[in-house]
Order: C-alpha cells, then sequence, then structure tokens
C-alpha cells in the first residue's frame, strides 16, 4: 500500500510538507516529487484521506497503487471528464 506521483506533477512542494511520515521527497534531476513505497502508509490509521492528495491542486498527480489517480480529473475543477486534456 503506497501512493505514487506521476509526471503530472507540478513540483509546487505542498505534498511534501504535509506527509506525516516524511515519504515524498524531491526527485533527482528536476524530477517530480516521489514518493517512497517502502514508509507511505497512505495515511491510513492517521487520517481520513491521504494528505499529499487533498493538499496537491494537480488533478491526477498522486495514483493508488493500482494506478487510478487519488483526485481523477473533474475532482477539484468541476469539469466534466469530456473536457479532460489529453495527455
Amino acid at each position: 500500500m503506497a501512493l505514487k506521483i506521476v509526471d503530472r506533477c507540478v513540483n509546487c512542494h505542498a505534498c511534501q510538507m504535509v506527509c506525516p511520515t516524511g515519504s515524498i521527497r524531491k526527485g533527482k534531476n528536476d524530477a517530480h516529487f516521489l514518493i517512497n513505497q517502502d514508509t507511505c502508509t497512505e495515511c491510513v490509521g492517521s487520517y481520513d484521506e491521504p494528505q499529499c492528495s487533498s493538499i496537491c491542486p494537480i488533478e491526477c498527480a498522486i495514483e493508488f497503487s493500482d494506478g487510478s489517480p487519488v483526485n481523477p480529473f473533474g475532482s477539484l475543477t468541476g469539469l466534466p471528464l469530456d473536457k479532460a486534456p489529453l495527455v
């Protein structure tokens, strides 16, 4: 059980500051932030939702282990799915 930050991340640092386990770090060579798969708990037992995704301003930047986005397209902006950008 661990979340994953993908290349939609804009490196705003918000998630790093709220991670209760210190599992988020900056990637090498200006790559997006990364989550340590060994220490991430998805905040289970500590919070009702993962703290990184609760503060992340970018939809689809953080994924569950099955690859589904924690904040799917439209969840933050309210835009309908048919308006999703092609990525």
